[in-house]
């Protein structure tokens, strides 16, 4: 049976947009998806949307020390060195980062693994404002965002994903991802459209946000 949009209070996820989306892989270590751009606009929706609606945002960025002390397996697979502390495309993008004004709402997390729930605060954070509900943005689809939607998954929180605001490594492991998602939680699946007007409907009269074309 599909689930709501939102139980309870909701937190948007904005998992590791970072500069590297729009570089190339032999620069960065990794291959994205094409359209960075595009997901980057969306992203700007609904982080005005969430801060109209007064919804906390969690701002995660995948960081590793230049010595390599904290890379563990992940470069046993297809990715190279990548988010190296000081290295290009490792900073957050430049539109996306949390307001400094809003410690109480707006945080940024940085994480040494895929999952944001990994040797992190999240969790603390999260029963602290008492959240039920995640909407994950960002990427990778089939990495980061993917196994942070299965430890929310398995720490009993509802986890939505924007699927047309997340992007993967290649397309079919993008859509392998937001299958893999779905069959975990029905209804997880969601628009950019779907949620501002869901963030929307929280807003304080006279503070609804649009979605633009």
């Amino acid at each position: 049976m599909q689930q709501p949009m939102i139980v309870g209070k909701v937190a948007l996820v904005v998992v590791d947009i970072q500069q590297a989306g729009a570089m190339p892989a032999e620069l960065v270590g990794i291959s994205h998806m094409e359209g960075v751009e595009d997901r980057v606009a969306r992203a700007e929706q609904l982080v005005a949307a969430a801060r109209a609606a007064e919804i906390p945002i969690v701002f995660f960025q995948e960081v590793h020390r230049p010595s390599g002390v904290d890379f563990g397996r992940e470069l046993d697979g297809a990715e190279g060195r990548h988010c190296v502390a000081g290295a290009p495309g490792t900073d957050l993008w430049p539109t996306l980062q949390p307001d400094q004004l809003a410690d109480d709402r707006e945080f940024h997390i940085v994480k040494r693994r895929y999952s944001g729930f990994l040797g992190t605060e999240f969790e603390i954070v999260l029963r602290g404002l008492d959240v039920q509900t995640l909407v994950l943005i960002g990427g990778l689809t089939d990495v980061c965002v993917h196994l942070t939607f299965a430890d929310a998954h398995q720490r009993d929180f509802h986890v939505r994903v924007v699927e047309d605001c997340v992007g993967g490594s290649s397309v079919p492991a993008h859509d392998a991802a937001l299958n893999a998602m779905e069959y975990l939680q029905s209804g997880a699946r969601r628009t950019t459209a779907e949620v501002v007007a869901a963030f929307s409907s929280l807003c304080p009269v006279g503070e609804l946000v649009g979605v633009g074309a």
